[in-house]
């Protein structure tokens, strides 16, 4: 196997750590880069076969040109989510891989986390008894007992939600644009169209993938259609929800409360510390002075479990790579329609 060196962009320390922990056990050459990955950046992938990026990198046309021109035969994403590649622009030129199921508990978890804080106001009270504070007046929570979860997106991180949520008495009810009827019958969750599931709904929480169908999957007209007060949690992608519809919501009480690990914009702020700066995106800083907005910086996967995992699902796409083996993991535009049919090699070109 020819010799292994990697350019990794937008690395956190959290992510060194991990990677050179699990790299041990491959011996590949990493340079790590704080820098994101953009076209004026990835001039530093020259003497590399590989870039590792992260869903905050652009991969753009033009990064997709540099990085080719560079050497760079594949990419290698240490996330689920690949709404940031421009897989035409890839297609042919450089493979891409990604880790599509790091810690499905990780992030589930989170979510189901966001609903308790938000209804229970643990967030608020916790501000309150530092400043010796203990009266409870506006903490008034609801029993989640009985109540309905909508799950959006059944894939194995849905699951584990709908799972939890099942574990707390609600009822479940689960839209996916191809159901699990055999997982429906198993757990007792109901699948059912968006329109009913948006109005029998107390929570709903976001865990499908960003496409060109759920594109502002939340907005006016789906938000109209729910129950008032109804809670929102998206530990998916920003772009799920149009964000200032979202906030006209919250002004009028339409939405009861909204949990959000991400955010459409988030690539601006979210990793890095702004704290001794003005938030400049109006809209970010609009959210946070609700009290009822619960936003929390991208974390839903940072658990030690899901960091190792990810640490090996990447360096095992790109061990397969160089073996010539089959990428189980890789992506490219037909594959986000569902309609790639891989070589017989076992990838996409």
């Amino acid at each position: 196997m020819e010799d292994v060196r990697i350019s990794f962009f937008d690395t956190k320390p959290f992510d060194q750590e991990f990677f050179d922990r699990m790299n041990a056990q491959y011996d590949y050459t990493i340079k790590y880069f704080r820098s994101r990955l953009t076209p004026d950046s990835a001039v530093l992938s020259q003497g590399s076969n590989v870039v590792c990026a992260f869903v905050n990198d652009i991969i753009s046309a033009p990064v997709i040109d540099a990085l080719e021109a560079n050497g760079i035969r594949l990419i290698a994403l240490r996330c689920a989510g690949y709404n940031n590649v421009d897989f035409r622009a890839a297609f042919g030129r450089i493979h891409v891989v990604r880790v599509p199921a790091y810690s499905p508990y990780a992030v589930a978890e989170h979510a189901v986390a966001l609903m308790l804080s938000l209804n229970r106001k643990t967030h608020r009270a916790f501000y309150r008894t530092r400043d010796s504070n203990f009266n409870i007046n506006g903490l008034l929570g609801f029993d989640m007992f009985g109540k309905t979860a909508g799950v959006i997106g059944t894939g194995k991180i849905g699951k584990v939600a709908a799972n939890i949520l099942r574990g707390f008495g609600m009822e479940v009810l689960a839209y996916d644009a191809f159901p699990d009827e055999q997982f429906a019958i198993q757990t007792g969750v109901k699948y059912v169209d968006l329109d009913t599931l948006y109005r029998k709904s107390e929570i709903i929480t976001l865990h499908c993938p960003l496409t060109r169908d759920t594109y502002h999957l939340i907005e006016n007209k789906s938000i109209a259609k729910m129950k008032d007060g109804v809670m929102i949690i998206n530990t998916g992608r920003g772009q799920l929800i149009d964000t200032p519809d979202l906030i006209e919501a919250l002004k009028t009480g339409k939405v009861g409360s909204a949990g959000l690990d991400v955010y459409e914009e988030e690539s601006a702020y979210f990793f890095e510390d702004f704290s001794t700066t003005v938030i400049s995106d109006d809209v970010l800083a609009r959210l946070l002075s609700f009290h009822n907005v619960l936003v929390t910086s991208h974390q839903g996967f940072f658990t030690r479990e899901a960091l190792e995992s990810i640490a090996e699902v990447t360096l095992d796409n790109i061990r397969d790579f160089f073996q010539d083996k089959k990428l189980v993991n890789e992506i490219c535009y037909q594959c986000e329609r569902n309609t790639c049919h891989k070589q017989e090699s076992g990838r996409c070109f």
